[in-house]
């Protein structure tokens, strides 16, 4: 067992250090401190849609990992956690869910071996675009800061296999698609922790985020919005090729909602870059939940101490019966998407648009902690 007077592990050895500390020790004794991966991955004609998550929370002890599958009507996920080793070079695997990072922001490998649960896979992702740094992610509640983090998104390809229940799905080179986000510093994870006097604020957490692949290129885009609609974060990019980012100087959007939901019927996105624009889309195809790779899950909750190894997993039918319970408000919907350029050039593509939409949000009409969207 290491000590706090024996920390020096794999990593250290790299001429990597941002503090005088060792790599194991964070820069913030936040027990909110988090370092995750996030995957998706879906075919061009939206009958199959995967995702994985992993992440460490070095100040908890805590490792984890999911990895879900969507393939005719039913969401398959496996989940895992345990006691996070202190050398990073060993934090990549947990249970039996791993992820290997083949060559740093261009290839990852990943493994799962769950049987017992469903799933197997072998699959690898081969980055097409350049990572695209979001702005700097900041809120405070009072003088704390609650999140904290720095996010990067990439398009890329699916290679390789995945099994469900016995039948293995080949994935064919060119035909799967998707996007990643690496992101790290502090955010709300684990068990909650009182830190002195309550706030006299009601919770409340909006956010969108939507990558989408095209042939040649692709979009991203992320806002976050208090209750009254006033943005504090929000970015967009073209992701052109293998070598170029072109950014965005507004992004617009129009959220349809389904009534009785918080979930999208459709969806419309317009870019405005200094000398052209883009306007986009979205039809839905698929409602994939996030609690499938534990976020909001009642009981695979990021960074919840569960023992030293512990895997388990569920399932359930898409679209999910109630969605306006908790743990069923973090979406991605799978869309089919229609770019149309200013050059009058047309183009079809397929992403995914993330809806998170917690507490009030006036320009949508939302009052309560969950309630649904009504028609007018």
């Amino acid at each position: 067992m290491a000590t706090v007077t024996d920390m020096i592990t794999s990593f250290d050895d790299y001429p990597i250090h941002q503090t005088s500390e060792p790599i194991a020790h964070t820069e913030s004794g936040d027990p909110g401190a988090y370092d995750r991966y996030f995957f998706n991955g879906y075919s061009r004609d939206g009958k199959l849609f995967f995702a994985a998550a992993m992440g460490l929370y070095p100040n908890r002890h805590v490792i984890d990992a999911s990895f879900s599958v969507v393939r005719n009507g039913e969401q398959v996920n496996v989940h895992a956690s345990g006691r996070a080793p202190f050398d990073r070079m060993q934090c990549n695997q947990v249970g039996p869910i791993k992820v290997n990072v083949v060559v740093p922001m261009k290839q990852h490998h990943i493994i799962v071996d769950s049987p017992e649960h469903g799933i197997r896979a072998d699959i690898t992702f081969e980055a097409s675009s350049l990572p695209y740094e979001e702005p700097p992610f900041l809120v405070r509640a009072g003088n704390r800061k609650v999140m904290s983090y720095t996010r990067l998104t990439q398009l890329g390809t699916w290679t390789g296999w995945i099994e469900v229940d016995g039948v293995r799905i080949d994935l064919s080179p060119g035909d799967i698609v998707g996007s990643r986000d690496r992101s790290w510093g502090v955010r709300g994870v684990g068990e909650r922790v009182q830190l002195g006097a309550p706030l006299n604020q009601a919770p409340q957490f909006y956010w969108l985020w939507a990558p989408v692949w095209f042939d040649g290129f692709g979009t991203v885009f992320d806002v976050n919005e208090y209750s009254d609609g006033q943005r504090w974060h929000e970015s967009g990019a073209m992701l052109i090729g293998s070598d170029t980012i072109k950014h965005a100087n507004s992004v617009t959007y129009k959220y349809s909602w389904e009534h009785g939901t918080r979930r999208a019927e459709q969806f419309a996105l317009k870019y405005q870059f200094s000398k052209d624009s883009a306007e986009l889309l979205f039809t839905p195809l698929v409602h994939f939940q996030m609690n499938g790779l534990g976020y909001l899950h009642p009981e695979w909750n990021h960074g919840n101490w569960k023992g030293e190894s512990v895997t388990g997993g569920d399932r359930y039918s898409v679209p999910v019966e109630d969605p306006l319970l908790m743990h069923n408000l973090h979406t991605q919907t799978l869309s089919s998407v229609t770019c149309t350029l200013s050059d009058g050039s047309v183009h079809k593509g397929i992403g995914i648009l993330e809806t998170l939409v917690l507490g009030a949000h006036e320009p949508s009409g939302f009052t309560g902690m969950s309630d649904g969207y009504s028609k007018p």
